[in-house]
């Protein structure tokens, strides 16, 4: 019988905390949306997609100072 007892109160007690661990959860979750954060995979796409846009950049950068040397030997 104390051994029920114990059990319903150690129940009793575990419910709230699982209702603020749940409610902690959604309220960081939520903030966390708000934010506007990307994931680590998106962040490594566009740092990618960045490197190339650079070398592209480097490599027209070139051609036009090839292209402007040829138009002053001329």
């Amino acid at each position: 019988m104390i051994e029920t007892l114990l059990q319903a109160i150690m129940e009793q007690l575990d419910q709230p905390k699982k209702d603020l661990e749940h409610n902690l959860r959604a309220l960081l979750m939520e903030t966390v949306t708000k934010m506007d954060l990307v994931s680590k995979d998106e962040l490594d796409r566009q740092k990618i997609a960045l490197d190339n846009a650079n070398e592209r950049l480097i490599e027209l950068q070139n051609q036009i100072k090839s292209l402007e040397a040829l138009i002053q030997q001329k």
